[in-house]
């Protein structure tokens, strides 16, 4: 017997991974999705975040259709998608 997605009173929670809301501690970032997960990450995993000033991490804007993370003040950008991952930025290696 098939039951069709539309009859089911109780369908599947299906995942967003549109971002919400952006907010900062001491030493962390932490960001809510749409679907009610929050990815939270340190600091020190983006440099320009960690030494950004207050004024600058609190100006964030949601770009990529709603899946990143802008901040215009230090030219950052971060995705949903690797904050799931638990991608830091990737550090410049010394030069010889």
């Amino acid at each position: 017997m098939t039951t069709l997605a539309l009859n089911n009173p109780n369908p599947p929670l299906r995942a967003d991974e549109r971002v919400a809301s952006a907010e900062f501690s001491e030493d962390a970032l932490s960001v809510a999705l749409m679907d009610g997960r929050t990815i939270t990450v340190p600091l020190y995993w983006y440099p320009r975040l960690q030494d950004a000033t207050a004024e600058q991490r609190l100006n964030w804007q949601i770009s990529g259709g709603g899946y990143g993370l802008h901040w215009p003040d230090i030219d950052e950008d971060l995705s949903a998608s690797g904050l799931l991952r638990g991608a830091p930025a990737p550090r410049r290696q010394l030069q010889k």
